[in-house]
C-alpha cells in the first residue's frame, strides 16, 4: 500500500509563490508516476500536472502552464509542485496521486489512472 502525504498549503497573496510537497511511504517511489490534481469549491477535481517515474517527462494543464512546475526527488521519496504567480482561480484543495503502471497520455491526466491518493492540502489565494 502506498501512502501519500501532502504539505505546504496555506494562505498566500495573489501573485505570490507557494511550494507543495508530497511524500510517499514506499520504497518503490522511483517506480511511480505522480500527478497533482485540485478541486475548487463547487467544482470537479481537475488535473494540474504530472511527472514520470524517472522525472524526465512532465506535463502541465494549460491553466497552469508557465506558472507551475512539477518535480521530484526520488532519493527523498518526495514530489513537489512549485506554484508561482498565483491568482484567485488557483484556490483549491490540492491532491497528490500516484500510479505504478504504464498509462496512456489521456489516462494519466485523469483521476481514474491513479489508485493512490493523499488527503489533500488547502491552498487559498487572497486578492
Amino acid at each position: 500500500q502506498v501512502q501519500l502525504v501532502e504539505s505546504g498549503g496555506g494562505l498566500v497573496q495573489a501573485g505570490g509563490p507557494l511550494r507543495l510537497s508530497c511524500i510517499a511511504s514506499t520504497r518503490f517511489f522511483s517506480k511511480l508516476g505522480i500527478g497533482w490534481f485540485r478541486q475548487a469549491p463547487g467544482k470537479e477535481r481537475e488535473f494540474v500536472a504530472l511527472i514520470s517515474s524517472s522525472g524526465f517527462s512532465t506535463y502541465d494543464a494549460d491553466s497552469v502552464k508557465g506558472r507551475f512546475t512539477i518535480s521530484r526527488d526520488n532519493a527523498k521519496n518526495t514530489a513537489y509542485l512549485q506554484m508561482n504567480s498565483l491568482n484567485s482561480e488557483d484556490t483549491a484543495v490540492y491532491y497528490c496521486a500516484a500510479h505504478g503502471g504504464l498509462l496512456g497520455p489521456q489516462t494519466e491526466r485523469t483521476q481514474s489512472g491513479y489508485p493512490y491518493w493523499g488527503q489533500g492540502t488547502q491552498v487559498t489565494v487572497s486578492s
